[in-house]
């Protein structure tokens, strides 16, 4: 009996449950494909070069980790389960059953729907898993051919996690209806959240930032007392004393605000803070922004402690924008009663305001949310760019060998070393070398040795022998040079004007070996690495042989390029022997290091491949939940408004303009979280792009760039579109519902 009544009420709310059998089906598919790569039964054709192992575990943490995230959505989509079923259950009751057997009952309803959403969203994550097996195969540079597969051992631990969620969920759900009273049960269609302003939400996030105002004031002046520098530039200054004036001004409104006696109007306070926040937001952004181009050296941790304060303040302003929104709306409607009361306008700004002040807490984080899914979606590309671009100036030659005499006290200590060994390792195991290149690594004066501040590091020079080596290895035409000339070699990272600015002051240069001139082709912008570069700087001087003789060594690097790529397992022992001969730190103080592109190139592409697919999924999952809680919630209030809408309709007003005023309704529940997150995630990515144009412009470019974010931008639109859609409609089916049983 017990079964017929749970597929009776399950078949009965089909209706109720549809968003959320589209949501969970989505999660499902998305974690079996995302997971179906750690399978051990999925065995890629990658290239021995490349070890699978470190890819097929991270993405089992990684995906499992960002799928938890789950429970607060089944959570929530039962709950709201819960108070559309509250009448019923309180009728149930009435009628002599008990609450533990309804509660049981309703688990038995949610879990049944739960299980039939895991059978089809494995079914569609079998069709998914192509999409990310071509995704993989192409970060690898391989074809891929359409398989279809089915991983047992990927089926049983997405089998396993959902039913496992759905167990938690479900019994806090029996837990719930077991403690609920009758009484409440049978209001519980016409209760609301708590009002916002009654709620400790409010004063909970303004005191939080508020308090985060302090401990960056106190941080300010410790940076100031400690690293502050009266012949800093003037960008510095105002970091520095930025930091201090805006959180103090932070600090001193509330205070005003207190003894001006306005504590029942909390509206001042909010928009005087709002107004804090943004300037609060703009001195602690400076700082990482800053502390690259200056060279500025703020301390351990700097960076992390300014963008927490940037995380909550920017978690304030949402909070506090959405909460002074309804505050706007009131002030429109009652400042002008021409506009009030025109057409139906009046009937809008109540169904507005009215829901308004109860859900801002639920739309706050509903924004908040969306804000860092739209920030995983937009900087995946860019971060995943950055990688690969990078990777392609690291990875240059199967075997670097570098130093660094950083922590060399004496000149005796400076290396100079050619490393047989690696000559060694390599003909032992058969792998014949076809370029190989040891050179030094030269200072254009002695006393630059003793030279280590960060921001006045010395540039080092190379032989034009050594150098024309180089690009003979990489494909590259030599170059030539007069007897008393030098010319300069450019990282990639290098921008152009910070390229002509050097020129423009290093027309000549003074070495031990006597004056040089600058040559008549001054920069070179090829890629040759960046081990061949002396620590903190972007360039690199080319001086004649003879100059060279004269000067001192200070770094030993040694490039060279095999006839065959190495195996992975080659590459790993040859890196494990050179970590035994060369221990780092040395006895020295010389820091001997060595990169094998074999393990660059696969620790990297797996890092890569790994960081995308968990921003993406993380991503899609986030969005996921913030529509579905927006159109749970809008599902929910259709039941409410079912009468309001029915009065319309009797009062004479057209289908049509009802249908408008829905739309309207739904756009502003749907378009002010959106808009708002929008608005704070194009603030964000524009801060992070202009924190890190070079390395854009170097290894991505800003079309490609573009292009991927366009792409992104309309994967997300897309998204929206089908929830607000779907919502919209059974939004207009529930209310229409109303006109036939209202006569």
């Amino acid at each position: 009996m017990y079964a017929k009544l749970v597929c009776r009420n399950a078949a009965r709310s089909a209706k109720d449950y549809l968003i959320y059998l589209l949501t969970m089906t989505i999660c499902v598919a998305l974690f079996y494909a995302f997971l179906s790569i750690s399978s051990r039964y999925y065995q890629p054709d990658i290239g021995q070069e490349y070890d699978f192992t470190l890819l097929s575990d991270s993405m089992k943490a990684a995906i499992c980790a960002v799928t938890l995230c789950l429970l607060f959505l089944i959570r929530f989509v039962n709950r709201y389960m819960l108070r559309r079923r509250q009448k019923a259950f309180a009728i149930q009751a009435i009628m002599g059953m008990e609450q533990r057997v309804i509660g049981w009952l309703f688990f038995a309803e949610t879990f049944l729907m739960g299980l039939l959403s895991i059978f089809l969203g494995i079914a569609l994550g079998v069709l998914c898993s192509q999409f990310i097996t071509a995704m993989l195969l192409t970060t690898y540079g391989k074809q891929y051919e359409l398989s279809w597969t089915l991983f047992p051992d990927t089926v049983l631990l997405t089998v396993a996690f959902f039913i496992l969620c759905f167990l938690v969920v479900g019994m806090f759900n029996t837990r719930t209806i077991r403690r609920t009273k009758l009484i409440d049960m049978l209001a519980a269609d016409r209760q609301n959240e708590p009002d916002l302003r009654k709620s400790r939400w409010t004063a909970v996030v303004t005191i939080l930032f508020v308090l985060s105002a302090a401990w960056m004031l106190v941080t300010g002046v410790q940076k100031v007392c400690g690293y502050y520098d009266s012949r800093f530039a003037l960008p510095v200054k105002a970091l520095f004393w930025g930091n201090i004036l805006f959180p103090a001004v932070t600090l001193l409104w509330p205070l005003i605000w207190l003894l001006r006696r306005h504590r029942k109007d909390g509206s001042k306070l909010l928009r005087g803070l709002l107004l804090c926040s943004v300037l609060d937001a703009i001195a602690a952004a400076s700082v990482p922004a800053l502390m690259g181009p200056y060279k500025l050296t703020l301390g351990a941790g700097v960076v992390n402690q300014y963008m927490l304060f940037l995380v909550i303040d920017l978690l304030f302003f949402l909070c506090a924008l959405i909460y002074l929104i309804s505050s706007l709306l009131m002030w429109w409607k009652e400042s002008n009663p021409k506009h009030r009361y025109k057409g139906e306008r009046l009937f809008f700004f109540g169904q507005i305001l009215s829901k308004l002040h109860t859900t801002s807490k639920t739309m706050a984080l509903t924004s908040a949310t969306l804000v860092l899914a739209m920030v995983l979606f937009l900087a995946a590309p860019i971060l995943v760019g950055w990688a690969s671009g990078y990777l392609d100036v690291r990875a240059l030659y199967d075997v670097q060998i570098f130093t660094r005499y950083n922590n060399v006290s004496e000149e005796k200590n400076l290396p100079k070393d050619n490393y047989a060994m690696v000559t060694e390792y390599l003909a032992s195991h058969n792998i014949k070398i076809a370029y190989d290149c040891t050179f030094s690594l030269y200072l254009p004066e002695k006393t630059d040795f003793y030279s280590r501040y960060k921001s006045d590091f010395p540039i080092v020079a190379i032989s034009l022998s050594d150098y024309n080596t180089i690009r003979e290895m990489l494909g590259y035409p030599p170059i030539a040079l007069a007897d008393h000339e030098f010319t300069t070699q450019w990282q990639s990272i290098a921008t152009e004007e910070e390229r002509n600015h050097f020129l423009e002051m290093h027309t000549s240069l003074i070495t031990d070996a006597g004056p040089l001139s600058l040559a008549e082709v001054p920069a070179h912008t090829e890629t040759i690495g960046e081990t061949v570069y002396n620590s903190y700087t972007n360039v690199l001087y080319i001086f004649p042989d003879a100059v060279c003789k004269t000067l001192l060594p200070v770094m030993r690097n040694r490039y060279l390029i095999t006839a065959e790529h190495m195996s992975y397992e080659h590459a790993s022992a040859l890196e494990k022997s050179f970590a035994v001969a060369y221990p780092n730190p040395s006895d020295t103080g010389v820091e001997y290091a060595i990169r094998l592109r074999t393990l660059q190139l696969s620790d990297t592409k797996a890092s890569m491949f790994v960081l995308q697919a968990a921003m993406l999924y993380g991503a899609v999952v986030l969005m996921v939940i913030c529509l579905t809680v927006l159109s749970l919630q809008q599902l929910l209030d259709a039941g409410q408004y079912r009468y309001r809408f029915s009065v319309l309709r009797k009062l004479g007003v057209e289908e049509r303009r009802v249908r408008a005023l829905v739309l309207q309704q739904l756009g502003v529940w749907f378009g002010l979280p959106v808009g708002t997150a929008i608005l704070a995630t194009t603030a964000v990515i524009l801060y992070f792009m202009k924190t890190v144009s070079a390395e854009i412009s170097a290894y991505i470019g800003f079309g490609t760039l573009t292009a991927q974010i366009g792409a992104t931008g309309g994967i997300l639109l897309l998204l929206l579109l089908s929830y607000f859609l779907c919502t919209w409609m059974l939004f207009q089916r529930s209310i229409e519902e109303g006109t036939h049983t209202n006569p």
